[in-house]
């Protein structure tokens, strides 16, 4: 029975991250050898000489929008907050939502901008999946635009308890970010710099882009003991025919495919799920555990993960507990920056 707390250890809270550096490729870098176990320690901007020409980095160029809103209860005047997590076909959203008292499917609730002034209004319409809200916002416009007016950067509670500032809305953004629709950034990407992109390439060094949203349960612990009874949340994701095209014509070349964090793994793997990677578009709820065969990815570049969450579950399933488990120790030892403005591990 694969065992929940197999994936637990303890995290000095003192190493979870805090601030970004103003260097983004001055990240640390825990470089894990899976043939031999060797640990080197590097930082990013190594990758130029540590990858290979003819590699691959497949990157997630999700863009994050703004989705921590805050409003007052129409009847109440209560103050109420809440999380954006998606935009349903219907212009739904579904979010999180905290307030003193029950809120009344129907209710209203007025939506203000960083000054305090009112913006416009959400309609709770219903109840979704794992305690979530339905809410249907009065003004027309794409989610951007809507959130643009009124939202702030969902900067996880780990970080400053939520509170970001104006410079956190550049920062917690990767410099390839294109594709509106995250209410978390994909933490591996926010290493990279034009400069150090540039370098790579000049190397040899391909990027290939991926697209995957992601949702706020990414990141929330595993709270069942046995990994089969965990219920997997849903993210849209999305890989084109030319990333499926540069893959194929750096494997023939002998480049191995270098996945830039977790949701790069997972849009891939949706992706080979049925033997052979082929363009794929559409939601994914794909757990990866042990006894997945990975068929699209050779190198991970990942940040360091919450324990007992099923990002770590995938990590280890990648390069294995026991190596995972030391590459976390001597990391802890070591002191590097947890978290997603810490630093990372690259998993060869």
């Amino acid at each position: 029975m694969p065992d929940a707390d197999a994936y637990d250890y303890d995290l000095p809270r003192e190493l979870i991250a805090q601030e970004p550096l103003a260097d983004r490729s001055a990240a640390r870098m825990l470089v894990v050898r899976r043939s031999d176990g060797a640990l080197a320690h590097r930082h990013v901007s190594d990758l130029v000489e540590i990858l290979r020409p003819g590699d691959l980095l497949v990157v997630n160029d999700t863009r994050v929008v703004p989705a921590r809103l805050e409003g007052r209860r129409e009847q109440t005047g209560g103050r109420w907050e809440g999380l954006w997590l998606e935009s349903l076909a219907d212009g739904v959203w579904r979010l999180l939502a905290h307030t003193r008292g029950r809120v009344a499917i129907g209710e209203r609730i007025v939506l203000v901008d960083a000054d305090g002034a009112d913006r416009f209004t959400l309609e709770m319409t219903g109840r979704g999946p794992g305690g979530t809200w339905l809410a249907r916002p009065d003004r027309s416009g794409t989610v951007e635009q809507l959130l643009g007016a009124v939202g702030r950067v969902p900067l996880p509670g780990y970080i400053r308890g939520g509170d970001a500032r104006a410079d956190d809305l550049p920062r917690y953004q990767t410099v390839f970010a294109r594709l509106a629709g995250s209410a978390a950034a994909p933490t591996a990407g926010l290493h990279f710099t034009p400069a150090l992109l540039a370098a790579l390439a000049d190397r040899d060094i391909g990027m290939a882009r991926v697209t995957l949203h992601v949702g706020i349960d990414t990141f929330r612990p595993i709270a069942v003991d046995n990994l089969d009874d965990h219920p997997m949340h849903s993210e849209w994701c999305d890989c084109p025919a030319e990333t499926v095209a540069a893959v194929a014509a750096a494997r023939a070349r002998g480049g191995r495919v270098v996945a830039v964090g977790t949701t790069a793994v997972r849009t891939l793997e949706t992706a080979a799920a049925a033997g052979a990677l082929a363009p794929w578009s559409g939601p994914t709820s794909l757990f990866i555990r042990p006894g997945h065969t990975f068929r699209a990815v050779d190198c991970l570049l990942t940040n360091f993960h919450m324990p007992r969450t099923t990002l770590m579950v995938l990590v280890s399933t990648f390069a294995g507990r026991g190596l995972v488990e030391r590459a976390y120790a001597e990391a802890i030892a070591q002191r590097y920056r947890f978290l997603s403005y810490g630093d990372c591990v690259l998993f060869e």
